[in-house]
């Protein structure tokens, strides 16, 4: 998966936040990976300027395709996180 230099500089920018993955394997986490680990851990700034470079619509697509998923194949979001997001988007990302 290529990614864009703007996406590339963020997660560069957040390595703290994706410390199992080196530097150069950084750049290959999933976008699944990417928006739950900003939701979850990341500041209100990371997350308005994730919401900038992947958009709001997008953002909110994959976090409710993650959290909907079957019970079995549990997601990581914070229980108070999903709560969180549910209500944002399902007010602000129609």
């Amino acid at each position: 998966m290529e990614r864009t230099p703007e996406i590339k500089k963020f997660i560069e920018d957040h390595q703290e936040l994706f410390w199992y993955s080196p530097p150069p394997k950084s750049e290959t986490v999933t976008d699944e990976l990417l928006v739950e680990t900003i939701l979850n851990y990341g500041q209100l700034n990371d997350i308005r300027k994730l919401f900038n470079i992947v958009g709001q619509k997008n953002v909110a697509a994959i976090f409710f395709d993650e959290i909907k998923k079957s019970e079995r194949r549990r997601n990581n979001y914070n229980e108070l996180t999903a709560n969180y997001f549910t209500l944002f988007f399902n007010r602000y990302a129609h």
